[in-house]
């Protein structure tokens, strides 16, 4: 049976650029777009520089003023968040996204920004489609953690299960931890949680998707590759 790097690989090959990194720091105004975030607004990488200005341009009519006081709220705040809403490319094509975002802090320990991953949650050309949903079918067999994690961003974030399981993946490659240790981390994170029948605020789900490498790094310091 194939490993997880090789699932990762099948699901990465031709396939749309759908997650993607961003920063953005306080005291300029300054933000930093992966090459993927590039891509989803519709420009080559590296062809553009990402100001407020234009990253606002980009959203859709109706989520305007939602994102627009979300991003005074950070700035006023420091807090983690989340949305969901539409942006729309250079080719005026529009895509759903959910964009997470923890605090950015300088060496000094001092918060200068926010940074944190958007992913686009369109629904993807049919090839793609089921490329994701074979993959997806035979981790199901075979990987009962990555499901059950799945599951949980599938109810917190309110994505589909291939929106979530790339999200997954996204944050294994970023992290260089393997997909099944990090939804092992994440499930361990998320049952700590105490509450009644109430869920937590989802900052506090945010943040704890953005930072489980580093339990992952401390509760595994001498462990080799899974």
């Amino acid at each position: 049976m194939p490993g997880d790097d090789t699932l990762e690989q099948a699901l990465a090959g031709g396939s749309p650029q759908r997650v993607g990194w961003f920063r953005f720091y306080f005291a300029d105004e300054r933000w930093e777009w992966s090459d993927q975030v590039q891509q989803m607004h519709g420009y080559e990488p590296g062809s553009v520089t990402p100001t407020t200005e234009l990253v606002l341009s980009h959203k859709h009519p109706d989520d305007y003023v939602e994102v627009a006081a979300t991003l005074d709220d950070i700035r006023r705040t420091y807090r983690t968040f989340s949305t969901r809403h539409r942006i729309i490319d250079t080719h005026q094509v529009v895509h759903s996204v959910v964009v997470i975002g923890d605090r950015l802090y300088d060496d000094a320990g001092a918060v200068v920004g926010t940074h944190g991953f958007y992913v686009d949650v369109t629904p993807p050309d049919q090839v793609h489609e089921d490329l994701v949903t074979a993959a997806v079918a035979e981790i199901a067999e075979n990987r009962a953690t990555i499901e059950q994690a799945k599951g949980m961003l599938m109810l917190i974030y309110r994505v589909d299960a291939d929106a979530a399981f790339e999200l997954l993946r996204w944050r294994s490659q970023e992290t260089n931890v393997k997909l099944r240790i990090l939804a092992e981390q994440v499930l361990a994170d998320f049952a700590e949680l105490s509450y009644e029948e109430t869920l937590p605020p989802r900052s506090t789900f945010d943040h704890l998707l953005l930072t489980a490498h580093h339990r992952v790094a401390a509760a595994r310091p001498a462990a080799g590759p899974a």
